[in-house]
């Protein structure tokens, strides 16, 4: 995805009216008009750039939405944890209550103990050594409960933090899928704008898949999980482009990624820039088969080398995972899970 997809300039008439609608189109998308009629190849390189900024968000959305799950099970452990304290409060309340209780029948309930049913047992505590009738079992039992309920307050205001947390990502979530869905759109009405004839150009040489299978040399992976990723991957040719999604019907270029490994028993984060991480960095000139292909300076697009200069990928919205040269856009790194 991006401006390695780019055609070369057509040789179909550019008459002055249908420049003139591309034009119009296009400096909507990108806010400038520019002095003379746009060609198509220029249409066509912006819906490249729309696609390359699309994919960008994608990954960011990616994050955004890895990071709120990762925040509703974090929520979930402290919620359940501060249920757990709220029990273990509330049976040391009644236990020191039939303390209580059995006092006050035996000859009246210890001034002391009126604040055992308060939120806060510290003044309490701050002031035992003042009071003659406490006795060891009480005093133990009140610091106790005294550490249990500043337990559970700590846990609620994790609880709180992370919902705080959770709301931010939520929020950035909607965001970068608006950018996206923006994106695409744009990109849409930009291709639908085009004459047939290059319409029909553009999906030819940019959007279908690779026919047959290409050379792939006699290169094997580095690992039996490398060599698994591998065969899951080339059972997803053909398989759509969809963002945001990482499998078993629909892919965007991370969650390809991540799902062939994962068919391999290994977990890769979901992110391109994340996986740029997720093992050892080789030279492109040592890339075997399942080494992750990163593209751009920010990562924003990964593909898995096959051999022979042959990478697989989800390309872009439209495109199937396919195969294409490595170096098809420029190589930031590579690494071997």
């Amino acid at each position: 995805m991006g401006s390695h997809r780019r055609l070369a300039p057509s040789g179909f008439d550019r008459g002055a009216g249908a420049a003139v609608s591309i034009l119009s189109v296009t400096a909507a998308a990108l806010g400038a008009v520019p002095s003379a009629a746009a060609p198509y190849d220029d249409t066509r390189a912006t819906v490249d750039r729309l696609y390359e900024q699309a994919e960008k968000a994608t990954e960011a959305y990616n994050e955004a939405d890895e990071r709120a799950d990762e925040l509703r099970a974090e929520v979930g452990t402290v919620r359940d944890r501060i249920a757990r304290q709220q029990e273990r409060v509330n049976s040391m309340r009644e236990s020191l209550g039939s303390l209580a209780g059995a006092q006050y029948r035996s000859g009246g309930i210890d001034p002391s103990l009126a604040l055992l049913f308060s939120d806060d047992p510290d003044d309490y505590l701050d002031h035992a050594s003042r009071l003659d009738r406490l006795t060891a079992r009480q005093a133990g039992e009140l610091r106790e409960l005294q550490g249990a309920m500043r337990e559970l307050a700590q846990d609620r205001e994790e609880a709180a933090e992370k919902l705080r947390e959770l709301e931010t990502s939520r929020k950035a979530v909607a965001a970068h899928k608006k950018t996206v869905e923006h994106k695409l759109a744009t990109a849409g009405r930009l291709l639908s704008s085009l004459p047939d004839a290059e319409r029909d150009a553009y999906g030819r040489a940019s959007r279908s898949g690779r026919p047959g299978m290409p050379d792939l040399g006699g290169a094997t992976a580095a690992s039996g999980r490398g060599s698994a990723a591998v065969a899951a991957a080339r059972s997803a040719l053909g398989k759509p482009y969809v963002w945001g999604a990482n499998g078993p019907t629909g892919f965007d270029c991370s969650g390809l990624m991540q799902w062939s490994y994962a068919q391999a028993g290994v977990s890769l984060p979901r992110t391109s820039q994340a996986q740029r991480y997720a093992g050892r960095q080789v030279p492109l000139s040592e890339a075997r088969p399942g080494d992750l292909v990163v593209y751009r300076g920010d990562a924003s697009h990964v593909g898995m080398y096959m051999g022979n200069g042959q990478v697989i990928h989800a390309p872009y919205p439209g495109a199937p995972v396919r195969y294409d040269p490595v170096g098809m856009m420029p190589v930031s790194s590579v690494t071997r899970v």
